[in-house]
């Protein structure tokens, strides 16, 4: 095989990107899912460093490691009936442990704890439930003997990278098709010709010519990562967020539960993402056996009922180009013609006005029931009237309503106030 330079390497996905990044930036919603032998202890992922557990001692964790078979699936189904479309798994975080039935690393689930390929099932559930299947792949490995040595000592990087290689090579060649390899953690080395990620791409990509890869083993590739805030880029993008702001592992329910987000918080991120032309990807940490913890399934069910009735404002929406508005207790979307306000605050008027518009729509409907809405055309604003006291959306407050225009709408922030045209609102 001729090995590509990085200049031809990203010339040839480039040509490719477009058609196979599509049904990602379609998506929207997927989620994460970090599971590993940090599980058991409850304390965050990078409990082994973070406290300085010697190796061999921390690898005796691997004995109790206790998933029930079935759990996998659980969190697929979960992922479906929050509206999500794909899912992306640990298949083997810092600590080293696949959790596959690995012939490259026997420090593995099967050799292990519970004996069960757990990437398999996953793989199963995800293609039963018909979302899209994300292999994370951590670069970084605490268990391997050569890892923290690589950087400084050429025998024992070429062997690290040939590691990395193979178990992402078994990866790629066992389970059928894959959609997405997501990398973390690209140390110690610190540029993509110390990890060799030119070669080791291009090797993968020809196992898996429509993947996408994240941009974390220091070459571009197919979109961006984001982690732990909501940072819009120009390119393809993808903001992970942990469901706590704690932890990405599992953490006690009791404690995490106040810090867990919310049907509308989590609305609240995934507008931005969709109206900045993102992805989100939220996490959950499952318990020790795999099971779901209870603070996460109630406020994803919530979204995902209400993405049954709402998911015309989300899915498949392009980044919005021009600034749109609502007015100030609304998130905006946009497809074409169309403007979508969610509602944020329902203070039961009823009416509510919204301004900045230079035309006014030719119909404004509630987006989950198609009723048409009564409203009323001013200047550069109008009023939808005979709203209900009660909010009409059950399962977030959060209702939509879809104003269809007859050409692409034009808006100015604060129209009757020529001072504030030039961006901003001055605080």
């Amino acid at each position: 095989m001729k090995y590509l330079s990085q200049p031809e390497y990203e010339r040839m996905t480039a040509a490719t990107h477009e058609k196979r990044i599509q049904w990602w930036r379609e998506a929207k919603f997927g989620m994460f899912v970090h599971y590993g032998l940090y599980a058991q202890l409850g304390r965050n992922e990078w409990a082994q460093v973070d406290e300085n557990i010697p190796p061999e001692e921390y690898a005796k964790l691997a004995d109790t490691f206790n998933y029930q078979s079935g759990a996998a699936e659980k969190w697929v189904r979960l992922a479906k009936d929050a509206g999500m479309k794909y899912v992306v798994l640990t298949t083997r975080h810092h600590e080293g442990f696949s959790l596959w039935d690995s012939k490259v690393n026997e420090f593995n689930s099967v050799n292990y704890g519970p004996h069960i390929d757990i990437v398999r099932e996953f793989v199963d559930a995800c293609r039963k439930y018909g979302l899209r299947i994300g292999f994370y792949s951590s670069l970084m490995d605490w268990h391997h003997p050569d890892a923290f040595n690589c950087m400084t000592d050429n025998a024992a990087r070429e062997r690290f990278l040939d590691y990395i290689l193979e178990l992402n090579k078994e990866l790629l060649t066992n389970y059928g098709k894959i959609d997405i390899l997501w990398y973390d953690v690209s140390r110690p080395m610190n540029s993509a010709e110390g990890w060799d990620s030119v070669r080791r791409n291009q090797i993968l990509r020809e196992l898996q010519p429509d993947i996408l890869i994240n941009n974390r083993s220091y070459l571009d590739e197919d979109f961006g990562t984001p982690e732990g805030h909501i940072r819009p880029m120009e390119r393809d993008w993808e903001a992970c967020m942990t469901f706590n702001g704690i932890s990405w592992g599992y953490v006690d329910s009791e404690s995490a539960a106040p810090y867990s987000y919310t049907p509308q918080r989590i609305l609240t991120m995934l507008n931005t993402c969709v109206e900045c032309g993102g992805n989100l990807l939220l996490n959950i940490g499952p318990k020790p056996d795999g099971s779901i913890p209870e603070e996460v399934i109630e406020p994803l069910t919530r979204v995902g009922r209400w993405l049954k009735e709402n998911g015309e404002a989300v899915y498949g929406l392009p980044r919005v180009e021009k600034r749109i508005g609502g007015n100030g207790v609304t998130y905006e979307s946009q497809n074409g013609n169309n403007i979508y306000i969610w509602n944020r605050i329902w203070s039961g008027s009823p009416e509510v006005g919204i301004g900045g518009y230079l035309t006014a729509p030719e119909r404004i409907t509630l987006l989950s029931t198609g009723e048409p809405l009564e409203f009323e055309a001013l200047e550069h604003r109008f009023i939808i009237k005979n709203l209900p006291r009660e909010c009409p959306d059950k399962h977030a407050g959060v209702p939509v309503f879809k104003l269809e225009f007859k050409d692409k709408p034009e808006y100015i922030f604060a129209s009757r106030y020529p001072q504030l045209h030039d961006g901003e609102k001055i605080i």
